[in-house]
């Protein structure tokens, strides 16, 4: 009889769980492991979760596994299933390797192996691409039985995720989506973060951040082109006209699935970075991958590499092994002046692993948050107030902070660390949104536009380049004024992605787009395939940090001032109304970068397979997951957004939006009595 790992790969997919029990695993990978969770449940739920675990098995191996399984959750808080792990490498393979009866569904398996794939998923035997918690699926059966649902369905089928467990395949139609995707979408009174360590630990919910959970992570690329539009304006917000970003200083701090991006971004920019990290191999990995250009473990030697780099306006990126308090602090000490501050710490998920506090070792830190875990909490809340006292000391002097979107401000604020305005009702320093993305790209219709090359060729990718770059230099010869600086930022992106060498995992891009350039392009990479000059399909897809895609009151639409940045109606119509205007696939997720409970956002992906079908759905949903996101802006008032869905009615007659009347503020005050 053959083994598992004599048996091909197609093999192995076709079979799901597979026939005869695995051996159990010696022990666990030289990989980086997801830190243990708290020990939430009590016995009887304890007895559930291995209960519901086992549900995937034959009888015949409860009492093998039944033990296995337990103490898997005594260890690490959860069941991960590490013996079903498959042998094979899991990498994102050329899409004609995969067994699948139509392109969709190979496409997605690709997308999925490369979410799991080392060189790109943060913790992979955990299943947890990024964000320390952003799982695919919460076990490996759960992985076993989808791909092997994946390779099955045929194109009048769509299979539905329940927060990584496959339900099945239900019968439906050619233009329907191939699978539909929900996370942690929880009933409301049930979705604080105990409540997910509580279910997850269950079995029975996960969290999928935004682009793990939906399959569409295409490694810290995306963050990187993110962050770098990010950092350029705000170097434009604090320097002169004319004057360089070249020997100013950005510290940050997190070199994780996302926070890893900054460094490369800081490059990209024309600057000098700083950001701290203290999981030394994290730091190491990103430094392996050429995100990093200098490790540091010594705060004297960073201090004076720093100050060396600041004279000779040197554009470089070093990361400090250790706690970006200690950073702020030294600094602060030797008077060396900050240009911009943030911090990309993993604050979503405070308790477990996305904040470490100063004063404690990373590993005593991960043994604190098992073992007392309330303990740990107060170390935390009384990091984040002295780092906030440090940043406010910086910005007294000058320095411009911005929230980064992943709940710094708001975990702040609950520790009680002076970040409150005057009114005591906002944050006395605006979330990047607020004061960057929010008006000059989302309120346009500029937004993260991504896509995978899935033949796996790099000379795909360079082929898509050059396609995307000619379609929007056309754009912007006739752009208004108020887009022509997206329109360059991205173009000169385009221009420099491959030698900034961006490719981690699948042969993927980003750009940032409005509903104009993302259609148009989209529709030239359609005709590529259609004339053989790609050699197969391109996957599209999104960030779910866009324009209409998410509802997030700390960070995708912290600069909707209606009131109703607290409401997440757009994100549910956007991902019903993808899901019939032609979208592959669609997600939805309760959590994300700001936290569980804070933020409710949407995602799709869409396969070109040079098709007229394709070339339909383009127009028809692309046109859609844009304009629902301006249209809601635009009724907030957003003076931007009203200049963009005024000017895309005028281009589209069958769009008709509703548009808000301006009051002025001398008729309010006398209505309202101060």
């Amino acid at each position: 009889m053959r083994t598992t790992t004599d048996r091909s790969f197609r093999e192995q997919l076709l079979e799901g769980i597979p026939a005869s029990l695995p051996p159990r695993p010696k022990g666990r990978s030289a990989l980086s492991h997801a830190p243990a969770r708290k020990q939430i449940l009590s016995r009887e739920e304890k007895r559930l979760a291995v209960r519901n675990a086992l549900r995937y098995f034959p009888k015949a191996w409860h009492e093998e596994l039944a033990p296995e399984f337990a103490k898997e959750l005594e260890e690490y808080g959860r069941i991960y299933m590490y013996r079903f792990k498959p042998a094979y490498a899991m990498y994102a393979r050329p899409i004609a390797d995969y067994p699948a009866k139509t392109p969709e569904a190979a496409a997605i398996m690709l997308m999925i192996q490369n979410n799991l794939d080392p060189a790109v998923a943060q913790h992979p035997d955990e299943l947890i691409t990024y964000g320390g918690n952003g799982a695919v699926f919460q076990n490996w059966a759960q992985y076993l039985l989808t791909m092997q649902y994946l390779a099955t369905m045929t194109d009048t089928q769509t299979l539905h995720m329940y927060s990584g467990h496959p339900m099945g395949l239900f019968p439906s139609s050619k233009d329907a989506p191939r699978v539909v995707v929900t996370n942690g979408m929880m009933i409301p009174n049930y979705s604080k973060p105990d409540d997910w360590e509580r279910y997850n630990a269950l079995g029975v919910t996960q969290y999928g951040q935004m682009t793990a959970g939906s399959y569409m992570y295409i490694g810290p690329q995306g963050i990187v082109h993110g962050t770098t539009i990010t950092v350029m304006n705000a170097f434009r917000k604090v320097l002169k006209t004319g004057e360089s970003p070249r020997g100013k200083l950005f510290l940050t701090s997190g070199l994780g699935g996302m926070s890893g991006a900054q460094p490369k971004a800081g490059n990209i920019a024309g600057c000098i970075t700083i950001c701290a990290e203290v999981n030394p191999a994290a730091a190491r990995k990103r430094h392996e991958q050429g995100w990093v250009d200098e490790l540091h473990d010594s705060l004297d030697e960073l201090a004076l590499r720093t100050h060396r780099a600041m004279e000779t306006e040197e554009v470089v990126s070093l990361a400090y092994v250790g706690n970006v308090v200690d950073v702020w602090d030294r600094f602060l000490e030797d008077n060396i002046y900050i240009s911009l501050g943030s911090d990309q710490t993993s604050l979503h998920n405070p308790w477990a692993g996305g904040y470490y506090p100063a004063g404690l070792s990373f590993e005593d830190a991960n043994v604190l948050m098992v073992e007392n875990p309330e303990a740990f909490k107060i170390k935390v809340q009384e990091s984040l107030r002295k780092q906030v006292d440090l940043i406010n000391a910086h910005t007294a002097r000058g320095t411009y902070f911005f929230d980064y979107g992943n709940a710094f401000l708001l975990e702040a604020g609950k520790a009680g660390a002076d970040v409150m305005a005057n009114n005591k009702i906002d944050f006395r320093y605006p979330s990047y949104v607020q004061d960057i993305l929010g008006p000059l790209c989302f309120d346009y219709g500029f937004g993260p536009f991504r896509w995978v090359c899935t033949s796996g060729d790099p000379e795909d990718l360079k082929k898509t380049d050059r396609i995307a770059l000619e379609v929007m230099k056309g754009i912007q010869d006739k752009a208004p004024e108020e887009i022509r600086q997206q329109m360059q930022d991205n173009i000169l992106w385009i221009e420099q992605a491959e030698e900034n060498r961006l490719v981690v995992g699948s042969q993927a891009r980003i750009l940032y787009a409005d509903a104009e350039g993302r259609t148009a392009i989209a529709l030239a990479f359609n005709e590529a395939i259609k004339k053989g000059d790609l050699k197969a399909p391109v996957v599209l897809g999104r960030d779910h940090h866009d324009v209409s895609g998410t509802d997030s009151p700390f960070r995708e639409t912290s600069n909707i001032y209606d009131g109703s940045k607290f409401t997440a109606d757009m994100a549910i119509h956007n991902v019903i109304g993808d899901s019939f205007r032609g979208a592959t696939w669609v997600s939805i997720h309760n959590g994300g970068g700001v936290g569980w409970g804070e933020v409710i956002n949407g995602g799709f992906g869409m396969v070109l397979d040079g098709s007229e079908s394709a070339d339909r759905r383009i127009r028809s949903m692309l046109f859609y997951d844009v304009n629902n996101g301006i249209a809601r802006r635009s009724w907030a008032r957003n003076p931007e957004a009203l200049f963009a869905i005024r000017r895309e009615m005028a281009r589209t007659p069958e769009l008709k939006i509703t548009l808000p009347s301006l009051v002025d503020d001398g008729i309010i005050d006398k209505a309202i009595e101060k």
